[in-house]
């Protein structure tokens, strides 16, 4: 009996975690909702889906039943003789049909959607290392490299054993997050400059490899503020389960202040200010230059006028 009330708080705990918003948890089914645009037109595609399948299986196993005990030997059923049925092949083919184009419309109307960059209010440059991701917010002159924080480095390279209660983020922290606004249409340009990665944080709906020598695109407009991880999705090397991504979402006011500060730390420090330079002093004549230099009438004397004779 404990082992059947176990069973049931276990398939209850994945009921409760049937649809997720944003990062996984333990005992998850589903895929995430997400906080973006992009990740929830996902998530509804997957359902949709996930429906008619359900559907499907409910119709097919369900007639599977009833011919199994409808028709069963012991109640005198005989093997059919027919070879086909025109019907059932016309029907068990437009239903199908009919559900691939009923699915295939919103699919594709939001692929291309996924695509459309334009409208775009920033650009952020992704570049991926090895092992690490660079950052470049264009037009902005702000720049910074994110990789494994300290902490989860020191520990996978001490042996120690890791626990959810005391490190809830373990390789999954940085030590410089990616700082975005909320309600803000970001377009990504991601490259490599090494070998191929690829950059995915799970609850913006999407991924996209970084390949050297070639620049892809993608976007994201966060709709809650949070903090929302993702990893490396492509085997890179070594220190592949070593590049994690963490992406902060703030509000916009609080995101122009973050922004205006990484400027100041990033600004030039100013030249130090020129002396003057020294002037020269000014030339006093000497005296005898100056009595050289009187006429030459003030330096004769008169002689007096002689006497008239008597």
């Amino acid at each position: 009996m404990p082992r059947y009330g176990m069973g049931l708080g276990m398939l209850g705990l994945s009921a409760s975690a049937f649809a997720q918003s944003a990062d996984p948890v333990e005992w998850q089914l589903n895929m995430g909702r997400g906080v973006t645009t992009l990740s929830k037109h996902a998530y509804d595609a997957h359902m949709m889906a996930l429906w008619i399948c359900v559907g499907i299986g409910v119709v097919v196993f369900a007639a599977m039943a009833y011919a199994i005990f409808a028709f069963r030997k012991s109640k005198g059923a005989v093997a059919a003789t027919f070879t086909h049925n025109t019907t059932a092949e016309v029907i068990w083919t437009i239903i199908p049909v009919l559900l691939l184009i009923g699915m295939s419309w919103p699919a594709t109307t939001k692929l291309i959607a996924m695509y459309d960059t334009r409208d775009s209010e920033m650009t952020v440059k992704v570049t991926g290392y090895q092992w690490m991701w660079k950052y470049e917010y264009l037009g902005e002159d702000v720049a910074f490299t994110s990789r494994l924080d300290r902490e989860s480095d020191r520990m996978r390279q001490s042996g120690e054993r890791p626990t959810v209660e005391a490190n809830p983020h373990y390789l999954l922290d940085v030590d410089n997050v990616l700082v975005l606004p909320v309600d803000t249409k970001v377009r990504f340009v991601i490259t490599a400059d090494d070998v191929i990665h690829s950059w995915w944080v799970p609850a913006l709906g999407w991924k996209q490899d970084a390949i050297p020598g070639i620049v892809n695109e993608a976007w994201a407009d966060i709709q809650e503020p949070g903090i929302y991880r993702g990893q490396c999705a492509e085997l890179c090397g070594k220190d592949h389960g070593f590049m994690p991504i963490v992406v902060k979402a703030v509000p916009k006011a609080e995101y122009r202040q973050w922004l205006a500060s990484q400027k100041a730390a990033n600004a030039p420090a100013p030249a130090p200010a020129a002396a003057p330079a020294p002037t020269a002093p000014a030339e006093v004549a000497p005296a005898a230059e100056e009595t050289d230099a009187a006429p030459a009438t003030a330096r004769l004397d008169p002689q007096p006028a002689a006497p008239a004779a008597g």
